[in-house]
Formats: C-alpha cells, structure tokens, sequence
C-alpha cells in the first residue's frame, strides 16, 4: 500500500476569511508546507494560476501539486457552461501533474457567509439530487476524458453536506464521478466517519485528513452561527489535535485498497494556531497512523 503526503494551503491564508493569514506570502506558506515533510500542496488564492509561473516556484521548494478546490456551479448550471468554466483550472492541473481537481459545489452554499447560520443552508430533495447527480457524473466523465479527474468535495454548508446528501449522490451518480472523502466535514455533520468509508471505498480517490474539535463542533447554537463562526472558534484541526481517531479512519482505509494523497486541511487562526508548527504535528501522526497500516509512504 503507497501513500504520498500532502497539505492544504489554508491553515496559513483562508481564501474565505482574509484576515486569517491575509499577511502571510505563498514563499511562507512552501517553505514551511516542505520543512514540515510534505511533498504535495493544494492550490489557494495566492498560487498564480500560470503553469508557466507556478511551475517553477513549486519546483523550487522541491514541492508539487496534489490536487486544489474548484468552486463549481452545476447544480444550477447547464453542463456545457460548467464545461467552459471548468477548462482553465484543469488545463492549469494538467501541465503540473496535479492526481486531481477538487470538485466542491458552490451554487446556494453558505459556506462564505459569515452572518448565515449553518441550518440555513440549502437542503436538497432526492429527485433535485438524483438530476444533480447525472450532471455531475457527465462532467466527471467529461474532465476524465480531458485528461484530469474531479474528485466531489462533501462539504459542510453545501448542498451536499450530511451523510444522507452522500449516500444520495452515490446512488444517483455513476462511477464516472469519483469521491473525495473528508472525515472532519462528515463528523461535523453528524455523519458516522468509518460507515461512509465502507459504503463509497470503491468511489475515494483523494483524501482529506481534517479533524475536529468535538467539545466546538458540540457546542456551537446552529441556528445563530455561521461556518465560518465555527472556523474562527476553532472547530477544525490537524490529525493528532483533534478527536477523530485517525487510527482506524486511515486502517479502514487501507482495509478497502485506497492508496494515494492523504492531504492534512485544518482552516484555523493561523495566530492561535502557528501553520507550521501544526503542519509538524498532522505530519506526524499522518506518519505514524499510516506506517501502522503498512502503508509506504512516498516522497
């Protein structure tokens, strides 16, 4: 079993929350991302969106790219639009070898409003799912057969959010689109972490090491606080920080053959939590729960 160690860039620049990190330069940001162990780095607001010009950085810092978010709109969008939206950012993927795009649904999220409660996000019936999710599989198929896969971004605040909206798309959708799975996204859904593994192993392509901070997640009024409220209080953090127990997440797993990016994502205050010194810290138990699992672990 083969892994390769990535991380997020927004633990030191949160592209929704400028003012966490909106000092800190991407020269930062790789530096401290590769002296922290991590081969692979996702894309953010500060990454030039040129080949020609991000290429040579990320090979500077001996670092390359493992992936990056895309704000999709094809739950209210028409599939050749959402084709055309699509191209830069996957041609862009293409020329640094990026495994894949990160596919999260943007149309009616709530995710960047800082003053919408979380139970006001938009609820999607099966039938609205059952259509979204034969769009989303043709434009799956389609980015494949342009050489770059999507790999679909549960997310909290989206519309597709809980394990219900997961299980939903799965069944409505085909193979063509493949899966990102986030355990601190889905345990702050109230979703069962290790089920979501067993039922959709077959559809993980990329993987989001995210934890939680339960006591946060338990204690937050959602009818009153947004996402982005749970972000400032500290509800995401690196594996080893949390409450997740990524012991068992990373041997299911491994039980169900999934090799490749395990990718460290926690959106905190970079002044309350220093980027690189909880960089160090998901490193190592992303080290240590892996080698647990006979995983390899390439550079």
């Amino acid at each position: 079993m083969k892994a390769k160690l990535g991380i997020a860039p927004i633990a030191w620049s949160n592209d929704d929350l400028p003012e966490l990190g909106g000092e800190t330069t991407l020269e930062t940001c790789l530096t401290e991302a590769r002296a922290a162990g991590f081969t692979g780095i996702e894309t953010g607001g500060k990454f030039p969106p040129d080949a020609a010009v991000l290429g040579p950085i990320l090979r500077a810092h001996d670092i390359g790219l493992c992936g990056g978010w895309y704000s999709g709109t094809l739950l209210d969008n028409e599939l050749e639009a959402e084709k055309d939206r699509i191209t830069p950012q996957m041609e862009l993927f293409k020329a640094l070898d990026a495994p894949c795009l990160v596919y999260g649904e943007t149309a009616g999220t709530i995710q960047g409003e800082r003053h919408t409660p979380l139970n006001r996000r938009r609820v999607l019936d099966e039938e609205t799912i059952a259509v979204y999710g034969r769009k989303m599989t043709a434009l799956g198929e389609w980015c494949a057969e342009q050489g770059m896969r999507i790999a679909y971004h549960h997310h909290m605040a989206a519309p597709i959010e809980t394990e219900r909206d997961l299980d939903l798309l799965m069944k409505h959708s085909g193979p063509g689109l493949p899966l990102l799975y986030d355990p601190g996204h889905m345990a702050f859904a109230g979703g069962d972490v290790l089920r979501v593994i067993d039922n959709h192993a077959a559809r993980i392509i990329h993987f989001h090491a995210k934890d939680i901070r339960r006591a946060v997640v338990d204690g937050l009024d959602r009818s009153k606080e947004s996402f982005l409220d749970a972000v400032l209080k500290g509800a995401f953090t690196v594996p080893g920080d949390g409450s997740l127990d990524f012991s068992a997440l990373v041997q299911r797993l491994a039980d169900n053959g999934y090799e490749g990016w395990f990718v460290v994502e926690a959106e905190q205050d970079p002044a309350r939590a220093p980027p690189a010194e909880y960089a160090r810290i998901g490193h190592a138990e992303l080290v240590r729960v892996l080698g647990a699992a006979s995983y390899t672990i390439e550079e």
